[in-house]
């Protein structure tokens, strides 16, 4: 019994051991994932947060102070024009009005006093002037004659002036009286009360606030706050969408109609007032609401799309051994697994080399010259000229004086610096002189800046790459504007027999620190093949609607070393599992 047991113990170790061994020496198949070239629109946006306001508000206060009798208007009252909304206690400015017509009335009849008595002063000179002349009184007493005379005058004077002065006191206090009545300035709707019946109002420094009435709910705006690093892609009449919390499930839309000039600071964050013009027919929209706003900037219809997951697909040497292909010579000759440079334009990034400063941007020299030295009448001219043109003239003709004939940076160039224009010495045209009413009439066309990429495909078993060049992206997919044919990956010389058998053996390996040196060993041998290989013929791979596009190769341990672009634990890579064997 016991030998029976034995045996059937050591019949079982010896099939595990078979099993494991039989396992570790699996043949690894990689899988390969890949997304899908497709047609569709592509979007490029900028989102944003705002507050719905009125388009005209206007807060309704008092000039006097006083005790409210009477209320009108309450909230969501439609109101007119000059139509009462509120009533203020009267009797303290009737008062006053009364007090005031009793000082007239006084003033008035010390001023017909005072010409009685200038007309007796008159008539006391005469006489004196009579007996003077005669030699029959002294003439000091013609003397007090004529100083009665002029100080009755005076009098006179001064009395008719506390006359016109008890009548503007009458006017002043008729006025305030009239102000206690509160008429709505505009026609509008009520959207705030802020005083009850009986409550005291004082009109001291400021007026007190009685009413906010809005003047038409069906037109309103947003007031979105734009990031300076996204407000010089925001320019008028650009169109715009946005949600809000009271109706999650509609979109809105509405018109970018003013990019405010003055920044608003917040905990170091500097943001720009973007209006928004936004319908509301349906009254749906209330003041104070919070949207949710996004901005078109540049929309590209019924366009191939690459999706962006291809774009930042970096192969590594251990992708390659996995596939059973030698690293390419584009790989392995410095241009890296990222963005090639060279003769293509710097893109978004500036990633491109070249010689962008000195290409089409310098060409135009010093352009026409500045109007510093313009005469004021060759100014007015030049004023009238600019009033006539259309805003997308006036921007053709400051771009084109701008630099010259020079344009956007031409092939190459170190990102924004092959954009800079030929001549910075030019005199620039002051704004006021442009002929716009407003500044957003001057900003310049926004311009879609191609940038280059590259895309992977699988060509039979083999990994090839294509340079694509690229235009609006939405942040999920790209717009691809061509692939380039004459910069594809070269086709691969005989492999070397040692490397193929190296290159199995990878494969066979459990201990992932071994597989990685061995896969940088191959990667070196096949480097220094491809230096003394003789140039090979380009192969002629491409890409169009349908294609599929790698995104991911999975390794024996779902790892590999850190390739220029980023490895396969890079935050950009796709991460994967440890594939299947067969």
């Amino acid at each position: 019994m016991k030998k029976l047991l034995v045996l059937v113990l050591l019949v079982g170790a010896g099939l595990t051991a078979y099993g494991y061994l039989g396992f570790r020496t699996t043949e690894f198949v990689p899988e390969v994932s890949t997304v899908l070239l497709n047609r569709g629109d592509v979007v490029d946006t900028v989102g944003a947060t705002g507050t719905l306001e009125a388009v005209t508000t206007v807060q309704v206060g008092s000039q006097v102070s006083g005790i409210i009798e009477e209320l009108y208007a309450d909230f969501n009252s439609i109101v007119r024009e000059s139509d009462v909304i509120a009533r203020l206690e009267p009797s303290l400015f009737e008062t006053q009005i009364e007090q005031a017509q009793a000082n007239l009335a006084r003033a008035e009849a010390d001023v017909e006093r005072l010409r009685v008595t200038l007309e007796d002063a008159e008539t006391q000179l005469a006489r004196s002037e009579n007996l003077a002349s005669r030699d029959l009184i002294a003439d000091s007493e013609l003397d007090a004659a004529q100083v009665s005379v002029r100080a009755a005058a005076a009098q006179l004077k001064s009395s008719e002036a506390s006359v016109t002065q008890s009548r503007a006191s009458l006017n002043q206090n008729e006025v305030n009286l009239g102000h206690t009545v509160i008429t709505a300035p505009i026609d509008g709707i009520v959207i705030a009360r802020q005083v009850d019946v009986g409550q005291t109002v004082a009109a001291s420094m400021s007026a007190p606030e009685l009413f906010i009435i809005a003047a038409d709910l069906t037109k309103m705006q947003v007031i979105a706050n734009i990031d300076e690093s996204d407000v010089g892609r925001i320019r008028p009449g650009q169109d715009v969408t946005f949600t809000v919390d009271a109706y999650a499930a509609e979109e809105f839309t509405g018109t970018v109609s003013q990019i405010r000039l003055e920044p608003v600071v917040v905990q170091n964050v500097v943001t720009y007032a973007t209006v928004i013009d936004v319908p509301n027919n349906e009254l749906k929209l209330k003041p104070g609401m919070t949207a949710t706003v996004t901005l078109e900037i540049s929309r590209r219809e019924d366009v191939l799309r690459v999706p962006n997951s291809a774009l930042r697909f970096r192969p590594t040497p251990e992708m390659f051994a996995a596939l059973n292909q030698p690293v390419p010579d584009i790989l392995q000759r410095g241009g890296g697994a990222g963005n090639p440079g060279g003769r293509d334009e710097g893109g978004r990034s500036g990633a491109g080399g070249g010689r962008g400063e000195e290409s089409r941007s310098g060409a135009g020299g010093g352009g026409r010259g500045g109007f510093g030295d313009m005469s004021d009448a060759e100014r007015q001219a030049f004023r009238q000229q600019m009033q006539n043109m259309s805003p997308q003239q006036r921007a053709e003709f400051f771009a084109a004086r701008g630099g010259g004939r020079g344009g956007p940076s031409g092939r190459g160039g170190r990102g924004a610096s092959g954009r800079r224009r030929g001549n910075t010495n030019e005199t620039a045209v002051a704004a006021v002189d442009r002929g716009a009413t407003t500044i957003d009439a001057l900003f310049a066309p926004i311009e879609v800046n191609e940038s280059t990429g590259r895309v992977w495909v699988m060509q039979g078993d083999q990994l090839q790459a294509v340079d694509v060049r690229l235009g609006v992206t939405d942040g999920t997919a790209t717009e691809l504007l061509r692939a380039s044919e004459d910069r594809l990956a070269a086709a691969q010389p005989e492999p070397d027999p040692q490397i193929t058998e190296l290159r199995g053996q990878i494969t066979a390996l459990e201990d992932g620190e071994t597989r990685r040196n061995l896969a940088q060993l191959v990667a070196q041998l096949e480097a220094d093949q491809s230096r003394q290989a003789p140039p090979s013929r380009p192969s002629r791979a491409g890409v169009s609607e349908g294609a599929q596009l790698v995104t991911g190769v999975t390794t024996p341990d779902g790892s590999s070393v850190e390739g220029p672009g980023g490895g396969a634990r890079s935050p950009l890579m796709p991460q994967f599992g440890r594939g299947r064997r067969r």
